[in-house]
Order: structure tokens, then sequence, then C-alpha cells
């Protein structure tokens, strides 16, 4: 039994995604603003869309990286090699 008042705490297993791109001061430096058409499509074509076909959420975004959550350990890996096969075609 709880002690009267006491909330009880919901605990969820949840996956936490850090990405950035790869070289991202190089390629501004040679083409600034080529670099940022690409990363905006490509945020917008691919990857938005994935994490959210895999139940993600984008927390927060900065110039060449996001922060995204993903309920359980399935999703983030599903996409992960989602991504792993797009970036390998590109």
């Amino acid at each position: 039994m709880e002690p009267a008042g006491s909330a009880r705490v919901e605990r969820r297993l949840a996956a936490i995604l850090a990405a950035d791109v790869a070289g991202y001061s190089r390629l501004i430096e040679a083409d600034e603003e080529g670099t940022l058409a690409r990363l905006k499509a490509l945020r917008a074509e691919i990857v938005d869309p994935k994490i959210a076909l895999h139940r993600g959420r984008i927390v927060k975004t900065t110039g060449d990286g996001l922060l995204g959550t993903f309920i359980g350990w399935k999703r983030p890996k599903k996409f992960s090699r989602a991504v792993a096969r797009i970036r390998k075609s590109v």
C-alpha cells in the first residue's frame, strides 16, 4: 500500500537518438547554401518521415544534428537500419 499523498511513478523504456552530420564544417565551408539546402531536403524527405514512421519524436534540432526519442527498443533499431540503407544509396 502506498502512503497517503504519494504519486505513483510510471516508468517506460525509451531510447534516445543523437545524430549529426559527419564532416558538416567541411561541407559548410565548401558550399554553405548548397549544404543547408541539401540538409533541409534530407530532413524533410527522409529523416523526419522515417522518425514518424517508427513512432519516434524529435526533441531538439541543432544546425547539423538532432535529438530524438523512441518508445521501447525495437523502433529505434528499425529506424537506424532504415537510415543506414538510405545512407548507402546516397
